[in-house]
């Protein structure tokens, strides 16, 4: 009897072990499985609640991922792991106040946690508690936190000088977890029309070469192709990339750093370069006016969108964690890096909450 015990817990520690391997190896549907096959044979373990609730945040089943982690917690309430996921899924959620208690409780247990000052921070931003965001955001700072993603966040909420952009970091997650109905909640909620503005207000000609900076999903592509023989688009975020590809819009799709891409393109080999509501995380332009100017041919198209600041601004980073423009600021860079201004129009780039954001659109020529 005894040794029948053994062999049933040796299984499920071994069913623990390959879950373990599959999630650290990105094979989340696997070690689901093998986190259930152990809590099958050995129920009410909180180390394999703890995984399993983690699996299916990554998922992206939150009710689910609340519902298992609620049981870690029953069967080891000092679990500071379990309580961490528990608070992303409620956030994921949209239940903010219950994510902030669920926070505070385990920073009450352990207050070195810099992640979790980190989301407390975002939470209270999220809550418009701005002063209590920012002491958490140093209080992330003073334990270790990623000084650029916090400094980036305090800069946001107290007017600081602003970093020249968003840290890749923040916008790579931002994104990887954005992309699960991406289009809808952009088009449907905020009234989304950048890409059609932009492509729309392009010269009737047939460009032989298109780059994408910062495709998204792919709208932009989807836009333009009729307009173009080849279409490259270039993402920071993993998940964003693969929905562009599956889209089809595109000849290629590079998982990779704007500037970086930019870079690393021949002189003249593109006569048309489009970026829509992607400069909203990169301040300061000179470096993509520089290599967008450098890649594009003679006549060849620069066309983007801008959130629109006053022009008593250059750069400034809102609170919303979005960088804004001015108008003047943008006809500057043009006339320093060698573009024309072929023409500049005011319009919504999307809604928050009902109320029109200002963008600036622009389409400039190579000269």
């Amino acid at each position: 009897m005894i040794s029948g015990r053994m062999d049933t817990l040796e299984q499920a520690k071994q069913f623990f072990l390959q879950g373990i391997r599959h999630y650290q190896a990105g094979n989340l549907e696997q070690a689901r499985q093998q986190f259930e096959a152990s809590l099958a044979l050995a129920p009410g373990r909180p180390s394999t609640l703890t995984n399993l609730g983690a699996v299916r945040l990554r998922l992206g089943h939150f009710e689910e991922a609340v519902a298992i982690l609620d049981e870690a917690i029953r069967a080891d309430p000092s679990n500071p792991e379990a309580r961490g996921h528990r608070t992303v899924a409620l956030v994921e959620l949209g239940r903010h106040e219950e994510a902030l208690a669920s926070a505070d409780e385990v920073l009450r247990q352990d207050s070195r946690l810099a992640p979790l000052w980190t989301l407390r921070g975002n939470l209270l931003r999220d809550l418009g508690r701005q002063d209590e965001a920012i002491a958490a955001f140093r209080a992330a700072l003073d334990n270790g936190g990623d000084p650029e993603v916090n400094g980036y966040y305090i800069a946001a909420l107290t007017g600081g000088p602003p970093p020249p952009a968003s840290p890749r970091a923040y916008v790579r997650a931002l994104f990887d977890g954005y992309a699960r109905g991406f289009d809808e909640h952009l088009v449907k909620v905020l009234g989304y029309r950048a890409p059609v503005i932009l492509v729309d207000g392009l010269p009737q000609r047939t460009f032989d070469c298109v780059i994408d900076l910062g495709c998204g999903t792919g709208l932009c592509g989807e836009h333009v192709r009729g307009k173009a023989r080849c279409v490259v688009g270039v993402d920071l975020s993993a998940n964003m990339v693969q929905q562009a590809r599956a889209r089809g819009a595109y000849d290629e799709v590079v998982q990779e750093d704007i500037v970086d891409f930019l870079r690393a393109r021949q002189p003249g080999s593109a006569d048309l370069v489009l970026s829509a509501d992607v400069f909203i995380y990169v301040g300061a332009l000179e470096v993509i006016f520089e290599e967008v100017h450098r890649v594009l041919a003679p006549q060849g198209v620069f066309a983007f969108s801008v959130e629109l600041a006053d022009d008593s601004q250059t750069v400034e980073l809102r609170p919303s964690l979005r960088y804004a423009q001015s108008r003047k600021y943008i006809a500057g860079l043009a006339e320093r890096y060698g573009f024309g201004v072929s023409k500049m129009e005011e319009h919504p780039i999307r809604h928050d909450q009902l109320t029109p954001i200002p963008g600036l659109f622009v389409w400039l020529e190579r000269r």
